[in-house]
């Protein structure tokens, strides 16, 4: 994907001052049954074709506004995921700024998930 560069210099900056996971630490934090919310922040039409098993839905356009009501615990574990690591890297700073302590990004996203052959939740049905 082609992205900009100022949105680029953004996603930068805020890699500087968030933790991330990469595909293989998170496999492995499930796979050891480890407690965390794992938060899929992408759009609607993206969680429906597929996503993570396990994950809950909170896109980025709501993040910020819901973020409390559906994990009120700002010392939670959360790891953030989108399609390739940038908005969840923005979801995990704001995150961050709101007092969350122990919130990452899965660096590669979904794409990542998938190449890696991680088990994915019910794709949509073709019409």
């Amino acid at each position: 994907m082609d992205h900009a560069p100022r949105f680029l210099k953004l996603v930068t900056d805020a890699k500087q001052n968030i933790a991330e996971l990469s595909v293989a630490d998170v496999q492995a934090k499930l796979a050891r049954q480890e407690k965390f919310f794992l938060v899929d922040v992408r759009e609607d039409s993206e969680w429906e074709a597929g996503r993570i098993q396990g994950a809950r839905h909170l896109g980025r356009g709501v993040l910020e506004r819901d973020i409390e009501r559906e994990i009120p615990d700002t010392n939670a574990e959360i790891v953030l995921y989108c399609g390739g690591g940038f908005r969840s890297a923005l979801a995990a700073e704001s995150l961050r700024a709101m007092g969350y302590t122990r919130v990452s990004s899965m660096d590669g996203g979904w794409r990542g998930w998938t190449a890696a052959g991680g088990p994915i939740a019910s794709l949509a049905k073709k019409s």
